[in-house]
């Protein structure tokens, strides 16, 4: 085996090594603008640490801190078992750092390392100034950053680090052909699915456009590449969808073969195994459903078990998968349009000049996912544009290098490099300083959940929208219905059903949701809770189910355990979007007609009326609300407002006792509510903003203006 020299070795790649830290260190002080930023915004910190910005991150902080202390339980969904709560749960035990910050520090530490590969990348093409120019590009383009900031604690930290690790490694086992490339390749693709099991299909993506290489190579030139029908079997052994164990296994023990002559004459066997294995492992299972999930999207979930209910689709409320404009996809790629084009065109120079970069289309093609194609594929959303910004960074890298060599003195060529990047890096600079994005929530609602955590044991539940799942897990120690990663339809809908009804049918489904979801872990019943009631019960019609919710001396299962219910103000902003989960025909999937709801700070007062906003009126005189032309009689007419002490006070006036139309004033907000009946009856309105609750049913727990927490008695 040669031996490295160490020495020569730094010598030799003094530059690589110097251009590395500094992109490395631009791309982490770039983020720390954010703490720059908030570093006296208290309501920012608990327990005087910054607090994350991603609900996501309390999913992976809450199995980090389980494994720390030895403390997980059956059906609490913790992710003990996952890569970044074992990562994290690692350091922690190794670094002088409490957990808190790391949690909140690691994404920058991490995303900063996307710097190496492409950085290396160049080096592989021969232009470590493009290399450079790409890495400072890349490491803070608009999306990337919105999804690696401090706080951002998620699989993004790694998510384009790993991949592009990929690309580098397959550039440089097609440019050297040596066979520590291919090794690197396959164990980056190994932890790589480790690190984030949805990597699947781009992993597939980069195996489809090598096997088309090798196709064209053996059956069109007809030229028999060794090497590359290696990397191919290696790389198929590395995606099955097998444990990542047994893989690695099975890669190591394949590249071994591969290089022990006695067995070099076995490739193509060995290959058609990889191919069976393939097609036997699972194959294309996984694509097929996240094209399903992201791209061929339908406004409703069906089951088609027995009972073939239906539900609403969450996918139609999920920003990050919703459609995005050609402007917001281009900036959020490369900054600007302007710089997206000239990205695009210089990636086509760049691949005319180095055919290799070719291997950089499976990351720009899903991240033109995000977009789609109008007319025939619905775009990705948001989440995708990251994977296109290392590529078009390139983009852009090459074509500033290649213009400066039309200039000839080497002064000219450094000054329109310099100011060319600054020129790129200036719109998403400008956007980060603007992208002042807060944490998941503020001090005063934690301090809240951490009372609860003193109050309810980890058996208990707590019912509460899913975007405030995680959370509530991590500081309150307690299971939920659903959360960021359980929040289909068919799971949402019975929260939403509890939060948008009236206090006798919420309490009566959060009991049997509650219970029958334990009976589920037992007899695997599923996650279509609903179904799973109504088979408790030997109901075929769920309009049956939903009739009988009514009868507040409903026979039902006998508690097992404590329920409490979480009410935030932030709610108040997706209150009309958490109705609508429930707000539909079970039977045929159609959504009935949506209530009054409507919410402004828009208020402006005079002697004869009250002007709303939005075309709604209160005219004093009549008693009425106008809506557009439309007038409509005033039901009930209440001031809500909280005392020095927190504690709520209300002016309640019945104007008309047969009004359509609820008007709340909610003046320690600067806030008011138009709401129908059936919303001003709701449980949330009723129990968060006006604190009138069935005592036969709730009873408070924790009040505070900006959460409330309720205990279910039945």
């Amino acid at each position: 085996m040669q031996r490295i020299d160490i020495k020569n070795w730094l010598v030799e790649n003094k530059m690589t090594i110097i251009f590395i830290v500094v992109a490395y260190i631009f791309a982490i002080a770039v983020r720390l603008i954010w703490v720059y930023q908030f570093q006296d915004t208290e309501s920012f910190k608990h327990n005087d640490q910054f607090m994350i910005n991603t609900n996501d991150g309390y999913y992976w902080a809450k199995g980090a801190r389980d494994l720390l202390a030895g403390t997980s339980q059956a059906n609490d969904l913790s992710p003990v078992f996952s890569s970044v709560s074992i990562l994290t749960a690692f350091l922690v035990s190794k670094l002088p750092f409490e957990f808190e910050t790391i949690i909140f520090y690691l994404p920058a530490f991490l995303s900063a390392l996307l710097v190496i590969p492409i950085i290396l990348i160049g080096q592989s093409l021969g232009n470590l100034k493009m290399g450079f120019i790409a890495a400072l590009i890349g490491s803070i383009a608009w999306s990337y950053y919105n999804r690696t900031m401090v706080g951002y604690y998620d699989t993004d930290m790694l998510n384009i680090v790993l991949p592009t690790i990929l690309v580098w490694s397959l550039i440089a086992a097609f440019q050297t052909k040596s066979p520590k490339y291919q090794l690197i390749a396959a164990l980056d693709m190994i932890v790589y699915r480790w690190w984030y099991p949805q990597s699947y299909s781009l992993e597939f993506a980069f195996i489809l456009l090598i096997g088309a290489y090798t196709f064209y190579q053996h059956f069109i030139k007809k030229e028999e590449n060794i090497y590359t029908l290696q990397l191919v079997t290696l790389l198929l052994f590395a995606m099955m969808n097998l444990d990542g164990f047994y893989r690695f296994l099975m890669v190591l023990f394949i590249y071994f073969l591969f290089h022990k002559t006695t067995y070099a004459k076995y490739l193509y066997h060995i290959l058609a195994v990889a191919v069976v294995m393939f097609y036997f492992s699972g194959g294309l299972d996984p694509i097929i459903s996240q094209l399903k999930g992201y791209v061929f999207r339908s406004s409703t979930d069906t089951y088609s078990g027995e009972l073939s209910l239906h539900f609403f689709s969450v996918m139609q409320t999920v920003r990050e998968a919703g459609e995005i404009s050609f402007e917001t996809f281009a900036n959020r790629i490369s900054g600007h349009i302007i710089t997206f084009i000239l990205s695009i065109i210089g990636y086509g120079w760049l691949v005319y000049k180095h055919k290799v970069m070719l291997l950089g289309l499976p990351m720009i093609g899903l991240g033109f996912l995000a977009y789609g194609i109008p007319g025939l594929i619905s775009g990705g959303g948001l989440r995708f544009t990251i994977y296109a910004v290392p590529m078009l960074a390139f983009g852009i890298a090459f074509l500033i290098v290649q213009l400066s060599l039309y200039l000839k003195k080497d002064f000219l060529k450094n000054l329109f490099i310099t100011l060319c990047t600054i020129a790129i890096l200036f719109p998403n600079i400008v956007h980060i300083i603007n992208y002042k994005v807060p944490t998941v929530f503020n001090s005063d609602e934690v301090a809240l959940l951490t009372k609860l955590h003193d109050i309810a044991s980890r058996e208990d539940y707590v019912v509460a929208w899913w975007d405030y799942g995680y959370p509530i897990r991590y500081y309150s120690d307690v299971k939920t219905l659903i959360d960021g990663g359980k929040h289909s339809g068919s799971q949402n809908y019975p929260v939403s059903y509890a939060l948008t009804s009236p206090q006798v049918q919420a309490a009566n489904m959060m009991r049997l949701s509650v219970e029958f979801t334990q009976i589920g872990f037992k007899q695997r019943c599923g996650n279509n809770i609903i179904e799973c009631i109504m088979s408790g019960y030997n109901l075929k019609d769920p309009d049956i189910l939903l009739a009988g919710l009514k009868n507040i001396d409903l026979d039902k299962p006998n508690p097992t355990r404590d329920i409490y219910l979480y009410l935030p103000l932030r709610m108040m902003d997706i209150f009309p979007t958490v109705h609508a989960f429930s707000n539909i025909d079970l039977k045929t999937g159609k959504s009935k007609q949506s209530p009054f709801f409507y919410r402004t700070k828009s208020i402006k007062e005079d002697q004869n009326q009250i002007n709303l906003g939005s075309g709604i009126k209160v005219l004093k005189n009549e008693g009425m609300v106008q809506v557009g032309e439309i007038k409509v009689p005033i039901h009930n007419f209440i001031i809500t407002k909280y005392d020095n002490n927190g504690k709520l006070h209300k002016n309640v006036q019945v104007v008309n006792e047969e009004g359509g139309l609820n008007l709340v004033f909610m003046q320690s907000y600067s806030q008011a509510l138009v709401l129908d009946n059936e919303m001003f009856n709701s449980t949330y309105i009723q129990l968060f903003v006006l604190e009138e609750l069935n005592k036969e049913l709730f009873e408070p727990t924790l009040l505070s203006p900006f959460a409330k927490v309720y205990k279910l008695k039945i």
